[in-house]
């Protein structure tokens, strides 16, 4: 399969992954249970079927330089493996925001700005979520789990 399927078969499954954590995590409270027992797994494994195809002992030393990195992402199936990373692990995140907020009783609709932007902009959106929860709980340091 090319790295251009695989790109294009990930982002709309993580696209219903976020759909189900947005629209279905209301009425569906172990939905966490479904995105990361299959979403994020199947991820996962192609993560690791592509960094398979393209890394050699000899790469891991690239990524202590910039530059090093850059080289590696030369490579279609290499910057397809980086874009499936960043969907588990946005996804991963986003799972984890709904959990939390769930054991912190925010109301979903709080939430939702905090998953779109997660989605969108990874570390923006949990910073976003970490602000709200610290407003609402008038804690920053507090269980995570």
């Amino acid at each position: 399969m090319s790295p251009d399927s695989v790109f294009q078969i990930c982002s709309s499954i993580a696209m219903l992954g976020w759909l189900v954590l947005l629209l279905v995590s209301p009425v569906w409270i172990s939905i966490d249970k479904f995105l990361i027992g299959v979403i994020i797994t199947l991820f996962a494994i192609i993560y690791a079927w592509l960094i398979f195809q393209v890394l050699t002992p000899g790469d891991f030393e690239k990524f202590g330089s910039l530059d090093g990195v850059m080289e590696l992402f030369t490579n279609k199936t290499a910057v397809t493996a980086g874009w499936v990373h960043y969907l588990a692990f946005d996804l991963m995140v986003g799972t984890w925001i709904k959990k939390n907020g769930l054991k912190y009783n925010i109301p979903h609709l709080l939430l939702v700005p905090c998953l779109l932007l997660t989605f969108m902009l990874g570390p923006i959106g949990l910073l976003l979520y970490l602000l709200i929860r610290f407003i609402k709980t008038k804690h920053y340091f507090i269980a995570n789990y």
